[in-house]
């Protein structure tokens, strides 16, 4: 088996994956205490309003910049993003007003949702062999929990001697050391044939793929139950912490660090977990445990109850994220991962952009614990719905039936063979038989709709 580790390119993207969400860890804290410091008492409608912005740009975002990247060289786009959130980030210090962390957050995350599936999509194509690819997988993980273990543990450290507007230099530096690391290294070119289909296919392209997938659908059911958990771990924990039971800005970091000490725990095991029992069963065991959890915290638990509860939620949503990655390279071609990448990155984002404005103005409104009961509900029902949607027998390979069609498709299409330098420059037609065989299934031009029954 191949190591991931063993590839140097993706060595140093893993190390530029590190220092960007470390960077964006200590926001995270920064933005909680600027929120607290401008609102008090109100800073989780604040906070839960700016993360609502944040998801709007994912949800609206994502496709177009998707759509827009076909076109463009991977490495100079993902470089001159990085550069742009260091910048944005760098003016949250000098805020005054609320509307302003509103307007720089959302810019900040526009770029974030033109990077993240960009990024994502170019490991696959990186390493080829899927054990390596879900080692990668863990790996990116417990890079995302730095920003709940690490981040906090620094920001602590920098709170100690400095104010929290220090934090925010932080996240500039951690940018800029992504951008020079992606500039040291070769990407992979995307395949040409994406980059010949019209602005409206690439658009709606992913969308169109992940929604006929009834194993992706299951997937974004599940990501209410993610997404119902982690608002309350983001918007609520200064809230719970510092109004509710009193403790200072370190607690606030603790539990942050706890919720990261969960999933990083779960990433360690999985790749050994996901050899031995199909994606399906550890996703939908994660979501009942989140379900549990949010259940339980309603009951208002003390602090050492409450700390246990933060590592569960976060162990939760790792059984469910981290195969993610997985579910999509096994539902597409390789020339439709950067569309099916954006596509799950803006759906999923839609969950969070219900959660995070429930979490704060529910917690505001009624309390922490009918809040925690409510998101116990809604990831309760989003398990039911991810049984029904992903079928438990859901095997790579499934026998299906073509009717007799014709159709044209742009020169290079990997579908289709090559039909020499002579048409390279005008529409390829094609006539196909109808026929019925079995072969790996996913969604693409021959393939629009899922075998009925399965």
């Amino acid at each position: 088996m191949q190591n991931a580790l063993s590839h140097p390119v993706y060595r140093r993207l893993l190390l530029a994956q590190i220092l960007s969400v470390l960077g964006s860890g200590l926001t995270t804290i920064a933005l909680g205490l600027l929120a607290f410091e401008l609102a008090g008492g109100d800073a989780g409608v604040v906070l839960g309003t700016a993360l609502a912005l944040k998801m709007v740009a994912y949800v609206g975002l994502a496709p177009v910049a998707a759509a827009i990247s076909a076109r463009v060289p991977r490495k100079p786009f993902l470089i001159g993003l990085d550069l742009a959130r260091a910048a944005l980030v760098l003016a949250l210090p000098f805020v005054t007003e609320i509307w302003q962390i509103y307007a720089l957050v959302f810019g900040f995350q526009a770029f974030s949702a033109a990077f993240t599936p960009t990024f994502q999509a170019t490991i696959p194509d990186i390493l080829e062999d899927e054990a390596a690819y879900t080692q990668a997988l863990s790996y990116s993980r417990l890079t995302y929990d730095l920003e709940s273990l690490l981040g906090p543990m620094l920001a602590g450290a920098v709170l100690a001697v400095a104010t929290f507007d220090a934090l925010f230099a932080g996240t500039a530096i951690g940018f800029l050391a992504s951008a020079a690391l992606v500039a040291s290294v070769t990407l992979p070119r995307q395949n040409p044939a994406a980059a010949q289909t019209p602005f409206r296919r690439r658009l709606t392209r992913g969308a169109w793929i992940y929604l006929a997938t009834p194993r992706l659908r299951g997937l974004l059911a599940l990501y209410v139950a993610v997404a119902a958990a982690t608002a309350m771990v983001i918007v609520n924990t200064v809230v719970r912490v510092k109004a509710d039971l009193g403790y200072g800005d370190e607690m606030v970091a603790l539990h942050f660090a706890a919720s990261g000490i969960g999933s990083m725990l779960v990433a360690l095991v999985l790749p050994r977990l996901l050899g031995s029992r199909p994606p399906r069963r550890v996703m939908l065991s994660g979501a009942v445990l989140l379900t549990l959890a949010l259940a339980l915290a309603g009951t208002g638990p003390g602090l050492g109850a409450g700390l246990a509860l933060w590592v569960v939620l976060g162990a939760g949503a790792s059984l469910v994220q981290t195969p993610t990655g997985l579910l999509i390279t096994r539902s597409c071609h390789a020339e439709d991962r950067p569309a099916l990448f954006a596509a799950q990155f803006g759906l999923s984002h839609a969950a969070w952009l219900l959660a995070y404005p429930l979490a704060g103005r529910l917690g505001a409104a009624a309390g922490l614990s009918t809040t925690f009961l409510v998101m116990a509900f809604l990831a309760g029902l989003s398990v039911f719905l991810a049984f029904r949607l992903w079928p438990a027998n859901d095997p790579a390979e499934l026998e299906h039936e073509h009717p007799q069609e014709e159709h044209e498709h742009a020169f290079g299409d990997p579908l289709h063979h090559d039909h020499g330098a002579i048409e390279a420059l005008r529409p390829v037609h094609h006539r196909h038989e109808g026929m019925r065989h079995a072969h790996v299934f996913v969604i693409d031009d021959h393939h629009p709709v899922w075998p009925a029954g399965r």
